[in-house]
């Protein structure tokens, strides 16, 4: 997919892959912004649970406002593929190279790392 283009999204560089999908570094074109694309597998899209499943993530998500989950810009569906639209933060790693990341609600644990190096809670 990398080269090519969803609705307005230009796929740039993959960024991994997960349970529900593909996740891309994409541009938005209209917006001049970089996104990340999940990209619902086609395997799955003939499925209506597993549609069921990756609808309710997009709308979860979309419910929650904090620093360390991806705001969702939408859940889209282009050329036979159904996708969300998230935010993609980018950092520069030690030695000056470019990480992007998805921040996500399973991303945000430990929640607390005590000086033992064992984790806590608040």
């Amino acid at each position: 997919m990398i080269g090519t283009t969803l609705s307005h999204y230009r796929i740039l560089e993959n960024l991994g892959q997960g349970g529900m999908g593909v996740v891309y570094r994409a541009e938005d074109t209209t917006l001049g912004r970089q996104v990340a694309v999940k990209v619902l597998p086609e395997a799955f899209a003939a499925d209506p649970e597993r549609m069921a499943r990756f609808e309710r993530e997009a709308k979860l998500l979309a419910s929650l406002s904090h620093q360390n989950i991806a705001s969702i810009f939408g859940l889209e569906e282009a050329d036979g593929k159904r996708f969300i639209i998230e935010d993609a933060f980018r950092k520069t790693a030690a030695g000056g190279s470019t990480i992007w990341l998805m921040c996500e609600l399973r991303l945000i644990t430990p929640l607390v790392t005590t000086t033992s190096g064992t984790q806590g809670s608040r």
